[in-house]
Order: structure tokens, then sequence, then C-alpha cells
């Protein structure tokens, strides 16, 4: 029987540069001592793992197009489909999700060391990709959300205030003396939640009453908010622990554990079919992780460094690593956060 090389399957089906993929089919024994050769479009990736069943490939810098092709002792695969993330902006600073407007624009940080004074403290990312300065003189940006009448909020790290954003990037206080200020995330009735990575959960009503809505294991880094489509809270915040939780906190304020065993988790959202997603590494490779209602984890997206992410409404999703952000089409629509 004539030899051949084929790819069956490939795990997971997206990614961006520097993840790792594994892909399973035939042929991949390599003879002579010669590994074989996996392209991504036409950039060539590294084999990092290589079986005669099996290959794990690193996604290169500068790959554009999907397709993966597999080349070994003088033949080639047919190409298979697989879903590449393209960078849309670099020399950037996230340490959370993006935020996006109702008129499709994203908004990332340079969030900086902490006490850093930086030039451009968020950055507007408009439809067509073009990079423009949008808020100035913040220290430590760190959380992002828009408020159901479209105005963009941020939280500091660095003074505990959460900054309410014009549309021309004026800034005025909203709120004061929330700890150390990291996520932050609007319910339905227009209640926003900021994580204070001490260990506290603060709610702040639309008269802008604050009072403290629930307490958690403090967090080496940042709290991470999501709320679902019933209303309930979902938080990660990483620890010193490689096997953290996701904790989800309903709207008494009342805590309970959703999922331990990720490590690192950070930013999150939810699809419309109630799947979560997190930035985290699940069995030591890093990206994004699919949780779905009742549990259940798969990685879904390879990349190193994955901070956050947002969907958009053309079924593309927005990935923030810690210096760069990436668009991925992708066959998953996200659950809507503006009313």
């Amino acid at each position: 029987m004539a030899r051949t090389v084929k790819i069956e399957s490939v795990s997971p089906s997206a990614a961006i540069s520097g993840g790792d993929i594994l892909i399973r089919g035939q042929g991949f024994d390599p003879s002579k001592h010669v590994r074989p050769r996996v392209k991504f479009g036409d950039r060539e990736g590294s084999v990092v793992v290589a079986a005669a069943d099996f290959l794990l490939a690193r996604v290169p810098d500068g790959a554009t197009h999907g397709q993966i092709r597999i080349a070994a002792d003088g033949m080639e695969s047919a190409p298979y489909p697989f879903s590449l993330g393209v960078q849309i902006a670099d020399s950037l600073h996230p340490v959370a999700n993006p935020a996006i407007d109702r008129q499709g624009n994203i908004y990332a940080t340079f969030s900086g060391a902490r006490g850093q004074k930086v030039p451009v403290s968020v950055y507007l990312i408009d439809p067509s990709y073009r990079v423009k300065p949008f808020v100035t003189e913040m220290m430590n940006p760190t959380g992002l959300a828009f408020s159901s009448d479209g105005y963009l909020h941020v939280s500091s790290r660095f003074d505990g205030t959460i900054y309410r954003i014009d549309p021309e990037g004026h800034s005025t206080v909203f709120a004061e003396g929330m700890g150390v200020a990291t996520g932050i995330a609007f319910d339905r009735h227009g209640f926003l939640y900021v994580g204070d990575r001490s260990g506290t959960l603060f709610k702040i009503g639309p008269d802008r009453k604050t009072f403290v809505f629930a307490t958690l294991e403090p967090s080496i880094a940042a709290y991470h908010l999501a709320f679902n489509a019933e209303g309930d809270l979902f938080v990660t915040g990483p620890t010193t622990s490689s096997y953290d939780a996701i904790y989800r906190v309903t709207p008494a304020g009342e805590v309970s554990r959703f999922y331990r065993g990720l490590g690192r988790p950070q930013g999150l959202a939810f699809d419309k079919a109630g799947n979560l997603y997190v930035a985290a590494s699940l069995a030591g490779r890093r990206g994004i992780v699919c949780l779905t209602p009742n549990a259940k984890a798969e990685l879904v997206v390879s990349g190193p460094g994955v901070v956050g992410m947002a969907f958009l409404p053309n079924r593309r999703l927005i990935l923030a690593t810690n210096s760069a952000l990436f668009h991925l089409d992708w066959n998953v629509e996200g659950l809507p956060l503006l009313s």
C-alpha cells in the first residue's frame, strides 16, 4: 500500500502565533531522521514533538493564513482548515479584557508597571484597525467596561479609582476608595461591580452608593469579572496556586466554586449558548479555555500570554495578550454586553 500523509484532526482548532497545536493523522513518521515540515499558509512552523501519527507544532510569527499542510518524505498532505488569529495592534499593555463599543471600536490599555506614568493610558482601535490615543494622564488603567449609556469606565489599580470616560476621551471620577481596583463589569440593572484584588467585590449603584457585595480569596494579580445571561457574576483571580478556581456569585452575593483546575485564569467572557471562555492554561497549555454550563473544560484557542478577550457582533473574537491584540474569525456568537 502506498504511503500517504494525511491530517485527521487538529486540536485546538484555533490559535495565535506562538500557540502549540496537536495534529493527528498518518504518515508523519520521519525517514532518514528528517522531521516532517508543518506549514501554516506559506509560513513554516516549528515541530516540537514528532511521531508516526501525531505532531505537536508551534504557530510561527507572521502567519496570516490558517490552512495547515504537512510535508514528509517528499509527500504533502491536503490542506486542513484552521482558524488563525491575526495581529491588529501591538506596543500595548493589556492586563484584562479589551472593551468594544456599539460602533465596533475596540479599547485597550497600556497599563504599565505599578506607579508608571505613560503618555497614553487607553487606546482606541477603530473598525479599520487604526490605532489612536484615547485617554491620557491615568495611572495603571486595568479593567474596562461600558455602561448602558455608552460611557467607558476604567479602573485604576494605582489609586482604587473608577473613571468615567466621555466620547472625546475626557475622564471624570466615578467612584473612589476601591482598594486595588482591577476587574469591573455592569449588570443588566446598571450596577457596577468592582474587584478589589485584596479580597472584596464592591457593588456601586446608579446613584453611586457603594457597598460590599462579596468577599473572595485575595489575588496576586487581579480579579476579572463577567456576567452570564441569568445575572450570575463569574470571577477569576490568580493566586500562588497553579490549580485556581472560577467563582460564581449569585445576585444575592452567595459565592460558590464553579470550576477548579486552571492555571492563572484571567479575562473571561460568555457566548450566547452559555459557554464561558477564560484566558488561562489547562493541563499546561495556554490560551482560551471553554467551560460548558456543566463545567466541562476544553482548550479552544492556543497562544502564549493571553490575558483577555471580547466578542464582536460579527462572530469575530478579539484576543488580548500582554502586548498586542489579535482578531480571530470564529463561528461563535458572544453574549451582548450592552443593552
